[in-house]
């Protein structure tokens, strides 16, 4: 097991490394012990833009070991809600940490200038970044770092672009090319500490305590994940494959659920986009699934005519959801033009999109001016679109000013708050699917559809009470956990179940039961909860939009009295948890 933490504290360019053996024994790994490093290293009460906050990297105990076994959980206090901050990515960054010795990175304090991080050799270079600071294209960035900085295929380059640096609370942190910690503002944290990117490099070898039972499990993993149908739909198509079905489904939110179906739906699906715009597909490190999609887009040059530069843009359902049917796009060209112009600023998707399709209503019905906006914005209107993500990094007035700080925030300071799709403060993922999504959104402790995955328990089950809806939206958010703690892809959920799991720790000298593991979840979904309810969440505050409600879904239109005795409960539950109430049984889910 893997049970080094290297802290890192900008404030005075020191570091140390310290060995948490029962730590990682504990707690098993990624989110699990992340949560106890911020509660160990974190005032609660933090300002998340100040020094105080702390960011937390960690790694599983199945990286490198394990195909699939390939994200990185980072932990920290979220400038856009206020909150709990997770986000995950993939790429290479958690076999660099795991080869550079690490199980996890602890980065606090705040640097005097800009500053980029080289972590190799069990060291921690702290590097000028001056010359890099005001460089808004995180893409152009990590290009600069890549061509001066050694490790080529070995090393991990994180780092932010404009909207880190200007404090957009939903920026994000680009690693590699094409992954991201995307949600609840990471990257607003970097700029907040003058932190433009992080290197880390290592070349440590992983060795199994039984080789010939490793050999067995792991290929037992592989071919499971290769030959089943567990995957194929990653391969294939990714999750644009969710565009037709889910706009079938009357479940695709359209600008800005005023509707939840698109008309150009067949456009922009999956299929259209491999048929007429896919380059390439790639993966990240230690898996053979290849789910990132990589579409082909023809930028021409200003008074040049026959010459372009193509460049490739990675694209998924999410993406396609708020950069399109949100805001009333229907072109693949548009998506591609707005994605790569999202992606060079290093802006969350999600939240940049829910925002525009709010704006756009806003302005609309007469909540906003373009003495606000500058730009008249109207929906499908990709050059309006593209400008206004310039002023969301510029931040010329105070509306995008405001607008900056999440939907959440900018309903509250001009209106339309009726039609702001947030829930915790974290902008709507893009399925309108009925009361399992909403609900999902809400009382995950991400508020985010992959905490529990709402959007497949709508599908499936369509007669759950409000009680036997959150039961079972808890007990996958608890077993999930443990995928978290691996760190294992969400996509490999059925490939990673318990009895597979437990039989992988064995190789590793690890012992540890099905049963053992689904407690952990629990214990760990629990520790979770009280750190977020230290932080300042009050159940009793969460909103749902009164849009959702007004909008047909796969479940026809909502019922608000089903939320309110849902919530009712979800609160008597989060109150048990912190000593405060009783408690309702949670039947642990383990795969789905």
């Amino acid at each position: 097991m893997r049970d080094a933490v290297l802290i890192i504290d900008l404030s005075n360019y020191s570091y140390e490394i310290e060995h948490r053996p029962n730590l990682f024994e504990e707690w098993i790994g990624g989110v699990g012990v992340a949560v106890q490093l911020l509660k160990e290293q974190m005032n609660p009460k933090a300002d998340p833009l100040t020094e105080e906050n702390v960011i937390v990297f960690a790694t599983g105990p199945f990286t490198p070991a394990y195909p699939l076994a390939s994200k990185t959980v980072a932990l920290f206090k979220s400038p856009l809600t206020g909150n709990l901050g997770e986000s995950h990515a993939g790429g290479r960054t958690a076999t660099s940490i795991a080869n550079a010795g690490y199980g996890a990175i602890v980065i606090k304090g705040k640097s005097r200038k800009p500053v980029y991080l080289v972590i190799e050799n069990g060291k921690v270079h702290f590097k000028d970044g001056r010359a890099l600071w005001s460089i808004p294209d995180s893409l152009v960035v990590g290009r600069i770092l890549a061509e001066n900085e050694p490790g080529r295929g070995i090393r991990t380059v994180m780092r932010i672009g404009g909207a880190g640096e200007k404090l957009v609370r939903y920026a994000c942190v680009t690693t590699e090319t094409y992954r991201h910690f995307g949600r609840l503002g990471l990257g607003a944290v970097f700029g907040s500490k003058r932190l433009k990117a992080i290197i880390v490099r290592g070349r440590k070898k992983y060795v199994p305590a039984d080789g010939k039972k490793f050999r067995e499990v792991y290929d037992e993993i592989f071919k499971k994940a290769i030959e089943s149908d567990a995957m194929k739909k990653y391969h294939l198509l990714g999750t644009a494959a969710n565009i037709l079905p889910l706009n079938e489904l009357n479940s695709l939110p359209t600008r800005n659920l005023q509707s939840a179906r698109f008309e150009n739906a067949e456009e922009i699906s999956g299929e259209a986009l491999a048929e007429h715009n896919l380059g390439r597909r790639i993966a990240c490190s230690h898996c053979p699934i290849a789910c990132i999609h990589l579409a082909t887009l023809r930028i021409p040059y200003e008074n040049e005519p026959y010459f372009y530069k193509t460049i490739m843009i990675s694209y998924d359902y999410e993406l396609i959801y708020s950069l399109c049917s949100m805001v009333g796009v229907g072109s693949r060209d548009g998506l591609l033009r707005l994605i790569h112009k999202v992606e060079s600023y290093g802006l969350d998707a999600i939240s940049t999109g829910v925002c525009l399709a709010w704006a756009t209503e806003a302005l609309e019905k007469g909540i906003l001016s373009e003495k606000d906006t500058i730009i008249k914005l109207s929906f499908g209107d990709i050059k309006g679109y593209l400008k206004a993500i310039d002023y969301l990094y510029e931040q010329p007035n105070d509306f995008y000013r405001h607008l900056a700080m999440g939907v959440e925030h900018a309903s509250d300071v001009y209106g339309g708050k009726v039609f702001a799709l947030a829930f915790g403060g974290n902008e709507m993922p893009g399925y309108h699917t009925g009361y399992a999504a909403h609900l999902g959104y809400a009382t995950g402790l991400r508020h985010s559809h992959l905490d529990s995955a709402g959007y497949s328990i709508d599908q499936k089950e369509k007669s759950l009470t409000p009680k036997e809806l959150i039961d079972k939206l808890i007990a996958e958010e608890c077993w999930r956990q443990v995928l978290s703690s691996l760190v294992v892809c969400f996509f490999a959920r059925k490939v990673y179940t318990s009895d597979v799991i437990s039989k992988a720790f064995e190789p590793l000298g690890v012992e540890i039961s099905e049963d053992e593991l689904k407690k952990k979840g629990e214990e760990i979904y629990k520790e979770k909860l009280r750190l977020k309810v230290k932080m300042g969440f009050n159940p009793e505050n969460l909103r749902f939009p009164k849009r959702i409600f007004e909008t047909e879904s796969l479940q026809g239109k909502l019922d608000e009295k089903f939320i309110e005795e849902a919530k009712k409960y979800y609160v008597r539950s989060v109150n048990e948890v912190i000593g405060l109430g009783s408690s309702p049984h949670y039947t642990l889910i383990t795969s789905e």
